[in-house]
């Protein structure tokens, strides 16, 4: 978390306390979207993972010997859990800046298409930077219905 803390700047604006920071939930995020009813998803400061060699994604929590893939219903149960990680190859190389889809390393794009997948939703924004300019928008159908695409 610390890497991910400190590439990421991630401590408070008026505190200056720094925020926890950790690998990507995809058991709460798929909770997320469907208590949300979201159609799709932005992905911010994907750069900040650029110099790691290996990525993790929470698909599961373990739950006194059992897998769950749902998120729990009960607090209690949520406070037993430990997560289950699925490990993803890192790119290494800098996504900073980049425009389009195609100008992401291959990694990059793989890991993309597994968040999506266990979202079960779309990624139609991508920041690859700390400026507004450094965005990814993604021809998708939410951002086609919005009229966002470029």
């Amino acid at each position: 978390g610390q890497i991910l803390r400190d590439r990421g700047q991630e401590y408070g604006a008026t505190t200056g306390r720094p925020r926890r920071c950790g690998w990507l939930d995809a058991v709460a995020l798929r909770y997320a979207v469907r208590v949300n009813g979201l159609s799709t998803l932005a992905l911010t400061k994907l750069d900040v993972l650029d110099t790691l060699p290996r990525i993790r994604l929470c698909t599961a929590y373990q739950y006194r010997g059992e897998r769950l893939t749902a998120f729990p219903n009960e607090t209690g149960i949520l406070a037993e859990c430990a997560p289950a990680y699925e490990d993803h190859p890192g790119w290494e190389q800098s996504t900073i800046g980049a425009l389009k889809l195609e100008q992401l390393p291959k990694a990059c794009r793989a890991y993309l298409d597994r968040v999506q997948e266990l979202a079960g939703v779309d990624i139609s924004l991508i920041s690859t930077g700390p400026r507004r300019d450094q965005t990814i928008l993604v021809d998708t159908p939410a951002f086609r219905e919005w009229g966002l695409t470029r």
